[in-house]
C-alpha cells in the first residue's frame, strides 16, 4: 500500500511540473524545437469519450514530404498503459482515419483523436479519475492530463 500511495504522489508531482513548464509555453503544450502540438482533450471531464487535438510540423513552414512518427497512448496515474486512441477521419489522410495511434508516420498538419473511454483493446469502461495521455513524436514526448467521471 506504501508503494501505491508513493507511486501516487510521485506521478501527481510530476504533472505538477509539466503543467508548470506549459504554463510557461503559453499554457499550449507545444513544443517548438520538435515542431509538435498538443491540445487539452475535449469535453474534459468527460464520460463516455473524448477526443484529443494535436498538430504535427510548423504551419506556416509544412513540408508535406516529411513523415512524422506518432503514438499517443493514455495511462493511469500509476504510470500503467490504459489505451491508445484512434487517429479520427478529420484531417487524416483516408488510409489512415479510424487507426490506432501507435507509431504511424503521418505528414505535417492538424489531427484529432479519438478515445471512448474502454481499457485496451476491451469494452470495458476505465474508473472514473486522472488519467494522463502522452503524444511522441519521433521520440520527444508531450504530457497532459484529462478527468474522467461516471
Amino acid at each position: 500500500m506504501k508503494h501505491r500511495w508513493a507511486a501516487l504522489i510521485f506521478v501527481l508531482a510530476l504533472t505538477a511540473l509539466v503543467t508548470r513548464g506549459a504554463d510557461a509555453q503559453g499554457g499550449t503544450g507545444r513544443d517548438r524545437g520538435a515542431g509538435m502540438e498538443l491540445g487539452q482533450n475535449f469535453p474534459n471531464p468527460f464520460n463516455p469519450e473524448t477526443r484529443i487535438p494535436f498538430a504535427l510540423g510548423d504551419p506556416d513552414q509544412c513540408d508535406a514530404a516529411r513523415l512524422y512518427r506518432v503514438t499517443l497512448r493514455v495511462y493511469n496515474v500509476l504510470s500503467q498503459p490504459v489505451a491508445t486512441p484512434l487517429l479520427q477521419g478529420e484531417g487524416a489522410p483516408p488510409d489512415m482515419a479510424g487507426r490506432t495511434l501507435e507509431n504511424l508516420s503521418l505528414p505535417c498538419g492538424r489531427y484529432t483523436a479519438y478515445w471512448d473511454g474502454n481499457y485496451m483493446n476491451t469494452s470495458r469502461e476505465v474508473a472514473s479519475g486522472v488519467y494522463l495521455y502522452v503524444l511522441e513524436v519521433d521520440g520527444r514526448k508531450i504530457l497532459r492530463r484529462m478527468i474522467v467521471t461516471k
